[in-house]
Formats: C-alpha cells, structure tokens, sequence
C-alpha cells in the first residue's frame, strides 16, 4: 500500500486545521476540487507494493478473470470510508471513539482491544510486506546485498518516524509512485485487450482454480482496514454538515476511482508477462516498450511505495491506539507500538525471504482481517443514538455495507477452511 498521501496528511494534519478556511454557502468548483485532492489520501493509500504485486500477478496468471474484484473492492472501499467519514461528520468523532462509546464500560474495553489487536496485526502483516517491496526495489537499483538494504531502510524509518519529519520526502515519493502508475497507463495501452472483454470482466465475476489467494489479496490491498480508522481521524472541517457530507462523497467517489483505475491499468500491464510475474521481468518489460529509463522507474517507484507505506504501517497501528485505547500521542506505549511493527518488517526482510509470496500473502491475511472490523463499523453507522434517523444508514447504504461484509468474510473463511484442511 502505499499509504503515501496518508502519510502525508498526517504528518500536516494539526497545520491543515488550524489553517482551515470556511468553505463558501454554495456549491463550488473549487471546494470540490479541494474535496477529490483531500480524499485521494485513501486511493493512494492501496497503491503500493501490495497493489503493484497482486494486480500484476493477477493479470500474469489470470488475465482479465480476476479484474471484477477490483471493481468490488473499488466500490466497497467507497461504501466504507463513506460510512466512516459520515459518522465522524455527524458527531465530530472518530471511529474508534464512536465504537468506544457505543458500549458499556466494561464491554467498549474488550471491543476496543480486540479491535487494536486486529489492525494491529495487520499493520505488522502489511509491514512486512512495505520492508520487502522497499527493499526490491533498491535491489533492482543497486544490486546491494538485501539484509544491508534491509536495515539501512529500518533505521532510517525509526529515525524519520521518531522525530516526525515524514511529509517532505512522502510528498516527493508519491509523486515518483505516481509516476510509475502513469508509465504502467501507457503499457497498458499496448495489450491486446477488447473493450467488450474489459467490460465483460469489470462486472462478471469468475472463480478460476487456484485464484482464492490472489482474489483474498486483492480485496485485502484495495479495502485497507486501517484507512477505516484512518480516514475517519482526517475528515476536515469548517462548512455545514451537508455540505460537509457532500463534498466528502464527491472526493470519495472521484478520488478512489481513480485508485481503482491505476489498479485495472497494473492488472492488464500483468497481462504482458504471461510466464510468471517477477520484479525484474516487469522491469524488463518497461524497458522493452518504453526505454530503459522505464525500468529504472519501475525499481524506484517500488522503493517509493514500499518505503512510504513503511513509515505508514507502523503510524497506523499507533494512531489506531490513540483513538481505541486513548494512549497519549508521541509518548512511550505510542513509540513502542510502531517500533515493534517496524521491527516486524525489518526481521522478514533479514530472513532474506522471496518477497512476492510474503506480499500476497499478507494482503490475502488483511483480507481474512477485514470483516471483523467492518462488522463493528457497519453496527455503528446503524446506531441510532449516536448519529439519529438523518445520518444513520438508510436501507441502500446497509444493502451495499452488507454486501461487502458478506463477500468478504466469505472468502475469508474460505481461505481459512482451506488452510486448515
């Protein structure tokens, strides 16, 4: 994931408040567009390593059969984040409070660490994937040897994660991650792919053998389980709710589309590398159509976003706390939460394990994670006292909510069932 444009947002989030200018009465140009920029926080926040690998193995191994869940997870990244950002706007709380506070004393403590604990683990699950993605991509650039690179880049995570100064170098890296999204768009003008045929896989939805991992990753690396919490903790401030919630969908819906597009344009460049997807065949393949100079991009931008989303994770994991366990920002329990997740990554990276593997499997692990929060988040936005009949789900939003919550903890169980037979 590259969770970049989070990284960065959070890094300023204390300056864009104090800052924050009223948005005008009526219904503008400008604060719409300011709304899709804000909110491209979560359609940069799935693009990195996890999305980079499991849409191009998808593609590689599957071709377009795969491609009808990253419409689902598109569109059920939007359900959730909405419902999120929505309960946040109605009561000017987070998610993790509103969750806090929809129980009883003794009960909201045992929700709020049971929820802890599994983004937790999903923050470790994703870092050792940011480590190793970060740490390919250097390897593509200089052939060092992989447990140097592996710790070179956890030092210098702890070091910039210690002292805070995370938003200058996560701005330039987005911008090469990007970068690399648009050399992937024009490959992917060049694959031999019928607009009936895209269309078809878009929307129907097939089970080829073997593709329950991949389709698990899938859904694990788009709908991020802590952008939940995440997005719910940045939502601006300033005009009146409705148009609060207004301009809040329409960012939503334009900005992770385009997260969602950049994700179709990685599975079909996969559909180039029919013999197995490696990192340097889709170097190599970049190379071939655009020049070498598209190579060497490629192998950055993968640094670019594994290296973002390994200062993100760890971030993550301590914000998640603050709102469920109301820990102290900056203090010692909040340094030690991402300092253990960090060390996570850093010691997968030091076992010199293949990387790919270790990449969709921990995306395919957040997928199995994901209906547990999404369960607790989808009986909060239900709860009339806390948001009333105005803002609480109506009967579509809980159709799409329950839509997601079932696929999801389908294929969950399922890879589950699976594992343990």
């Amino acid at each position: 994931m590259s969770e970049l444009a989070v990284l960065c947002l959070h890094s300023a989030l204390i300056t864009y408040h104090s800052s924050l200018q009223l948005v005008p009465k009526s219904i503008s140009f400008r604060s719409g567009l300011s709304s899709v920029l804000f909110w491209s926080v979560i359609s940069a926040a799935f693009i990195g390593p996890g999305s980079v690998t499991a849409c191009a193995m998808a593609g590689s191994q599957f071709g377009l059969q795969l491609l009808w869940v990253l419409t689902f997870a598109t569109l059920g990244t939007v359900w959730l984040q909405e419902a999120a950002a929505r309960i946040t706007i109605a009561t000017n709380h987070d998610l993790g409070q509103v969750i806090v506070r929809s129980y009883s004393p003794q009960t909201a403590r045992i929700v709020a660490w049971a929820l802890f604990l599994a983004i937790f683990l999903g923050c470790a699950a994703y870092q050792a994937g940011n480590i190793l993605g970060a740490v390919a991509g250097l390897h593509l650039l200089t052939n060092l040897p992989v447990p140097a690179l592996t710790v070179g880049v956890g030092i210098v995570c702890a070091l910039l994660l210690w002292v805070g100064s995370t938003q200058m170098l996560a701005n330039f890296l987005g911008i090469i991650v990007f970068a690399m999204g648009a050399a992937f768009v024009y490959v992917a003008f060049g694959t031999p792919v019928s607009a009936p045929d895209l269309t078809k896989a878009l929307v129907i939805p097939s089970f080829p053998d073997k593709s329950l991992l991949l389709i698990n990753s899938l859904i694990g690396t788009t709908i991020v389980p802590y952008n939940l919490f995440f997005g719910s903790s940045i939502v601006p401030e300033g005009e009146s709710v409705p148009q609060r919630m207004y301009y809040m969908r329409l960012g939503l819906w334009v900005a992770v589309g385009l997260g969602g597009i950049i994700s179709v344009v990685l599975l079909l460049a996969g559909l180039l590398i029919p013999d197995g997807f490696s990192y340097p065949h889709m170097a190599q393949v970049l190379s071939d159509r655009l020049g070498n100079w598209a190579g060497l991009l490629f192998a950055f931008g993968l640094f670019a976003a594994g290296f973002a989303s390994s200062l993100t994770a760890p971030l993550a994991a301590s914000i998640t706390a603050q709102s469920l366990l109301g820990i102290p920002p900056k203090g010692p329990a909040y340094r030690l939460i991402w300092l253990v997740v960090l060390a996570t990554g850093v010691t997968f990276g030091l076992l010199n394990v293949t990387p790919i593997p270790v990449i969709v499997a921990v995306q395919a692990i957040n997928g199995v994670l994901l209906p547990f929060v999404t369960i607790f988040l989808f009986m909060a936005v239900n709860n009339r006292t806390l948001l009333g009949d105005t803002y609480r789900n109506s009967l579509w939003q809980n159709i799409a909510m329950g839509l997601v919550v079932a696929v999801t903890a389908f294929f969950g169980l399922w890879n589950v069932w699976l594992v343990i037979g």
